[in-house]
C-alpha cells in the first residue's frame, strides 16, 4: 500500500548515504607515464602512454613513483596483444586492453585511456576500501520502507517534496523548471504519492539498462552513491528507477510505467503498456473491437479480408502519436477491414505474444489432446501460466470474437475460421525449427477456435 506524504508518523525522507561517495573523491587520480623516446609501429589510437614492447619488470619500475601511474605495452608472449599496466596497492596490476572504436578491459567502454583508467581506479579503490560494505548494501534497503505510486498525479508532488537532511551528497537541487522535473525520481514520486484505487494490480519486472549518469546519483533501493566514471548503475527503461547493477537482482517486481517513458502503443510490451496508461487492457484493443462491433459485425469475411496496408499503418500511426486519443471513426476509416487489420497488427507487434513463450508448449500440448473435456480443462490450467494483462485481454478478445460468431450467416466467419486467422496471431513459436513450427499451426487454431467456443466457461 502507497503511503501518503501526510502520514508523518510513517514516512521519512530517505537520506543517501555518503560513505561511498567519499571514498570516491579519495580513489588515487590517474598519472600518465609517457615514452620518451619514438616508438615503431604504435597504434593511432594510442598516445605517448605507449611504451612498445617492453616487460612487465620494467613497467613495474617506470610505475613505481606513484599510486595512479599507467602505461600501455605491447604482450611480449602474445606479439599485436596490449596491456595497460596500472600501480594500484603498491603493485604493478595488467590488464588485456582492446579497442574497436573505444577502449575497453571489460564491459564497459571508453573515449579514452584517461577516462578507462579513472574509472578503474574509482572501482578498484572502492571495491577494495568497503568490500564487505558493498556486500552488505542490498540489506535493510530504503525501497521496502516507500510506497509506489502511478506517476498520473505528480503536480501534487511539488508542494509537499521532502528534504533529505544529507542533501549537500545528493544531486545539486536543479535551477530550472525542465531539470527540477527530471529530479523527481521514481523513488520519491513513490514516497509522496498515491496509488490510484482503480489501477490495475499487474506485477511488471523492472526493465533495467545499463546506464551512465551525468552528475552524482543514489542508488534508489539501497540509497548509496553509484560509484564510477560511466555505466555506474542501471536504469529502468519503463519507470525511470536508477539502482546498482547488483541491487536490480533483488528489486520487486514492481515497475510502474511513467508516459515519458513509454512513448509509443504499438511493439511496447502488454503489461509495460497498460500500467503506463493506467488500464485494464491496452486502449488500441478495446477501441478497435468497440469500433468493429458498433459496424461491422456484419460484414462479410470479418478479419479474413485484409485492408490497405497503407491506410492500416496510418491507424498503427495515429495510436502510437495520440493513444486514446486517435480518430478510428468511420469518418477517418471507412472500410471496417482497414481497423481489423490494425487490431492484429497490434497483436502480431507484441514483443511478447498474448499467449506467452513460455506458456506457449503447455497451450500446444492442450491442442493435441483429442478429448473435448479433457482438452478444456488442460486449456483452464493453460490460461493460468499467463500474465493477468494478456489473460484479460485474451478473455475480452475471445469474448468479442464469440459475438462475431453469432453473426456467421452475414460475415461467414465461424470460430474455425476465426482460429485460422488468429492462431498465428496470438501464438508464435519461441525459437522453433521450421518444419515444427509449420505442423504447430494446426494446433494453434485448435487452441483459439477452443477458446472462442468456450470463453463462458474458460474464463
Amino acid at each position: 500500500m502507497a503511503l501518503n506524504v501526510f502520514d508523518h508518523d510513517e514516512y521519512r525522507p530517505p537520506v543517501w548515504k555518503s560513505y561511498l561517495y567519499q571514498l570516491q573523491q579519495e580513489a588515487p587520480h590517474p598519472r600518465r607515464v609517457t615514452c620518451t623516446c619514438e616508438v615503431d609501429n604504435r597504434p593511432k589510437y594510442y598516445g605517448r602512454e605507449y611504451h612498445g614492447m617492453i616487460s612487465r619488470e620494467d613497467a613495474d619500475q617506470l610505475l613505481s613513483q606513484a599510486e595512479g601511474s599507467y602505461l600501455i605495452r605491447e604482450s611480449q608472449r602474445q606479439p599485436g596483444t596490449y596491456t595497460l599496466a596500472l600501480r594500484f596497492g603498491n603493485q604493478t596490476r595488467n590488464f588485456r586492453l582492446y579497442h574497436d572504436g573505444k577502449h575497453f578491459v571489460g564491459e564497459k567502454r571508453f573515449e579514452s585511456i584517461h577516462d578507462l583508467v579513472t574509472d578503474g581506479l574509482i572501482t578498484l579503490y572502492i571495491e577494495t576500501k568497503a568490500a564487505e560494505y558493498i556486500a552488505k548494501m542490498t540489506i535493510n534497503p530504503i525501497y521496502e520502507h516507500v510506497g509506489y505510486t502511478t506517476l498520473n498525479q505528480e503536480p501534487t508532488l511539488k508542494k509537499h517534496l521532502p528534504h533529505s537532511p544529507e542533501a549537500p551528497d545528493g544531486p545539486a537541487p536543479a535551477k530550472d523548471d525542465c531539470n527540477t522535473e527530471e529530479r523527481l525520481t521514481s523513488l520519491v514520486r513513490r514516497a509522496t504519492l498515491r496509488e490510484s484505487d482503480l489501477a490495475p494490480k499487474y506485477e511488471k519486472v523492472h526493465n533495467f539498462k545499463v546506464h551512465t549518469f551525468r552528475g552524482p546519483h543514489w542508488c534508489e533501493y539501497c540509497a548509496n552513491f553509484m560509484w564510477g566514471l560511466i555505466a555506474q548503475g542501471v536504469k529502468c527503461a519503463d519507470c525511470g528507477l536508477n539502482v546498482h547493477k547488483q541491487c536490480s537482482k533483488v528489486v520487486p517486481n514492481d515497475c510502474q510505467p511513467d508516459l515519458r517513458h513509454v512513448k509509443k502503443v504499438y511493439s511496447c510490451d502488454l503489461t509495460t503498456l497498460v500500467k503506463a496508461h493506467n488500464t485494464k487492457r491496452p486502449m488500441v484493443v478495446d477501441m478497435c473491437i468497440q469500433e468493429i462491433e458498433a459496424r461491422g459485425l456484419q460484414s462479410e469475411g470479418l478479419y479474413r479480408i485484409s485492408g490497405f496496408s497503407e491506410l492500416i499503418e496510418d491507424v498503427k500511426l495515429a495510436f502510437d502519436r495520440d493513444g486514446e486519443k486517435a480518430d478510428i471513426s468511420s469518418n477517418a476509416y471507412e472500410d471496417i477491414n482497414i481497423i481489423t487489420g490494425a487490431l492484429k497488427l497490434y497483436f502480431r507487434e507484441l514483443p511478447i505474444p498474448i499467449i506467452t513463450y513460455d506458456a506457449y508448449p503447455r497451450f500446444i500440448e492442450t491442442g493435441k489432446i483429442t478429448d473435448p473435456e479433457k482438452r478444456l480443462e488442460s486449456l483452464h490450467e493453460a490460461l493460468k501460466l499467463l500474465p493477468p494483462a494478456h489473460c484479460e485481454t485474451l478473455r475480452y478478445l475471445m469474448a468479442h470474437l464469440k459475438r462475431v460468431t453469432q453473426y456467421e450467416k452475414e460475415n461467414l466467419m465461424s470460430s474455425e475460421n476465426l482460429g485460422i486467422v488468429f492462431g498465428p496471431t496470438l501464438m508464435r513459436a519461441p525459437e522453433l525449427d521450421a518444419m515444427t513450427a509449420l505442423n504447430d499451426i494446426r494446433y494453434q487454431r485448435l487452441v483459439v477456435e477452443t477458446l472462442i467456443t468456450n470463453e463462458d466457461v474458460l474464463f
